[in-house]
């Protein structure tokens, strides 16, 4: 039997971002305290940090730490804390795994090692996932984003591991439905559940069995995504249809790149917190793509409640 504590765990799951201020490497915990008390998630599952919006590959590990600890301390107790832990090394994961066990995450999110993704088949990760789960104190939640690490969670690999007590789910960003579809059917004896990894494709996966996402858009769009949930859940798949047209376009220009969220964010919470962010991106501010079609969402859904941007779409 698996932990109970993952019975519960399913829904949708708000994507907490890492901030910071001008262009200094200080994370903005003022911010951060906002974010996890916003009514925006009440209706939210949990949070999950140190994920590919968390921008994990730029913090030091004693942020990465501290970042899991301000949010618990932030979180109300009825909100799941899924942490981002992984590393290239089996070693650092575990370690990292541990830490963040240690300063309250309820459970831990694990990136496919990839730096070495040529030699990344089956047999290394099941070995790498293997060892984690054998001395992780939590449940640890398998987590495929191609995207960022060029490499795809091998099927096979992720049936095999959907065996372990201690690995519980995956989260699955890829896109590819017909593989979150197989994962289901071929893990369905299993106490293992598949979530969604964008909203892009959320009630498409949910029509496959898919039991929730880690949704980005849930950052600013919390209540539709939320909605779309719930469509699918009680089976209004003509409305849930619709709501997902409405989300593609916004979820698209969000996952141009991160930073449109960030700055979505801070659109939001200035008036609050009354900072500006950026980010440790290498990259340029020249680089990113145009702004301006994003914030128009965002006016749009502030206007009253997101009925305009709902109407515009």
């Amino acid at each position: 039997m698996k932990s109970k504590l993952w019975s519960n765990f399913t829904r949708e799951y708000y994507t907490a971002m890492k901030m910071n201020e001008s262009e200094l490497p200080v994370l903005l915990w003022p911010r951060c305290k906002t974010q996890c008390t916003w009514e925006g998630v009440a209706s939210l599952a949990g949070f999950v940090v140190q994920g590919s919006n968390g921008e994990f590959p730029f913090l030091t590990s004693s942020e990465r730490l501290e970042v899991v600890s301000r949010v618990r301390q932030a979180l109300p107790r009825d909100k799941l804390l899924l942490a981002g832990s992984g590393c290239e090394s089996t070693q650092a994961t575990v370690e990292m795994t541990v830490s963040m066990a240690q300063v309250g995450a309820d459970a831990a999110m694990v990136v496919t090692p990839c730096y070495y993704h040529g030699r990344m088949n089956s047999a290394a990760l099941i070995h790498h996932y293997t060892k984690v789960a054998d001395l992780s104190p939590i449940p640890v939640v398998l987590y495929s984003v191609p995207a960022n690490t060029g490499l795809d969670l091998p099927v096979d690999a992720v049936v095999t591991l959907s065996k372990h007590p201690n690995i519980v789910g995956i989260k699955d960003s890829g896109g590819d439905v017909t593989r979150i579809g197989l994962i289901v059917h071929k893990t369905r004896r299993q106490d293992f559940q598949v979530l969604a990894g964008s909203a892009g494709f959320l009630l498409a996966s949910y029509a496959v069995g898919a039991v929730g996402g880690v949704c980005a858009l849930a950052n600013v769009l919390g209540a539709q995504v939320c909605q779309l949930e719930r469509l699918c859940l009680t089976g209004q798949w003509e409305d849930a249809q619709k709501l997902q047209h409405r989300l593609i376009e916004p979820n698209t220009a969000r996952s141009t790149l991160s930073q449109h969220l960030k700055r979505g964010k801070s659109e939001i919470f200035r008036p609050l917190c009354g900072r500006k962010l950026s980010s440790r991106y290498f990259l340029f501010p020249s680089s990113f793509p145009p702004y301006s079609g994003f914030r128009e969402m965002l006016r749009l859904l502030e206007h009253d409640g997101g009925q305009a941007w709902e109407e515009a779409c």
